[in-house]
């Protein structure tokens, strides 16, 4: 196998990925970093409230918000 080979996979699985609904994405994006080791304490102040966050929303799904409605919230502070 060749580098260039690896490089065409992630694409090529990029893609796919992109293509999955909002909801399937957001799952696997979850699962890709739960995959990964640590990279900051847990004791750091933004990762517990990242954890507490992520821990409300897998309590209602409905508290998320999408991208769009993000970029919105910024253009309209910005406006």
């Amino acid at each position: 196998m060749h580098p260039g080979d690896d490089l065409a996979t992630i694409i090529e699985v990029a893609k796919l990925a992109l293509d999955l609904p909002e909801h399937q994405r957001a799952t696997l994006a979850a699962n890709l970093l739960e995959s990964l080791p640590p990279i900051l304490s847990d004791e750091d102040e933004d990762i517990a409230e990242a954890m507490r966050r992520d821990g409300e929303i897998d309590a209602d799904p409905n508290q998320a918000i999408s991208l769009a409605q993000v970029d919105s919230q910024i253009q309209g502070r910005r406006g």
